[in-house]
């Protein structure tokens, strides 16, 4: 049953996601990037998934789908030295934000949510480094719940989250904004002080992005390719 309350955000969310072209950053004025940076800082219903000081010179938000395994593998190997360098130092304010493809995706977020925002992030991490033991089995929902009991949820709990739709609301709201107001398309997408970059790009390349906007940093050089491995927003057929 749990799964059945968040399958419509998936099948809606392939028809919206993307559907209306923006601006590419890297072509947008000083002034338009600035105007452009207060739509994204705009939070979803219940408020945004945060880490590190909002006063940092650098603000990263990122869209990803807890399925995707190219969000997993950043997780993994990029996210760690970001955090350790940039986030606890003071350099980076982290905002996460939600673009799942599909409906295990979408309970996953939920889930995490549920789990309340001093958990959140230890969820999230948890979710991405079994990705392979909950969202490519035959009974995910199972696995997802199973994961959950170890993080203390009963199985009332589980599936009153599931059927959430304050949570879900959001999750869809989040979704559906990035898509249509940002063009996310693909996940991982982020964007470091207004600028647009995609796919799990090593961390050494990631970080020259984030020089490049720490002050003092030349804005307009080239940081990197702005493109990595990456998973579309689309229906599999």
């Amino acid at each position: 049953m749990a799964v059945l309350a968040v399958a419509a955000l998936s099948y809606a969310g392939w028809r919206t996601f993307g559907q209306k072209e923006v601006a590419d950053t890297g072509s947008l004025s000083e002034k338009d990037v600035s105007a452009f940076e207060k739509e994204l800082a705009v939070p979803g219903p219940l408020g945004d998934m945060t880490l590190g000081d909002k006063n940092a010179p650098i603000t990263i938000y990122e869209y990803a789908s807890l399925t995707c395994s190219h969000c997993a593998e950043f997780s993994k190997d990029t996210f760690p030295l970001v955090k350790k360098n940039y986030i606890d130092t003071g350099k980076v304010y982290y905002v996460l934000r939600d673009f799942p493809f599909d409906p295990v995706a979408t309970a996953a977020f939920m889930l995490s949510h549920c789990a309340g925002p001093e958990r959140y992030f230890g969820f999230i991490e948890v979710l991405f480094a079994s990705q392979a033991q909950w969202a490519f089995v035959d009974t995910p929902m199972d696995a997802l719940k199973n994961l959950a009991k170890q993080g203390g949820f009963s199985d009332e709990k589980f599936e009153a989250c599931m059927k959430d739709q304050t949570v879900f609301d959001h999750v869809k709201s989040v979704a559906e904004r990035g898509g249509q107001k940002f063009g996310v398309r693909s996940t991982p997408t982020f964007f470091i002080n207004g600028e647009k970059v995609e796919g799990a790009i090593p961390y050494a390349d990631f970080e020259k992005f984030l020089k490049k906007h720490l002050p003092g940093g030349d804005k307009s050089a080239p940081a990197a390719p702005a493109s990595g491995e990456s998973t579309p927003a689309e229906p599999q057929q």
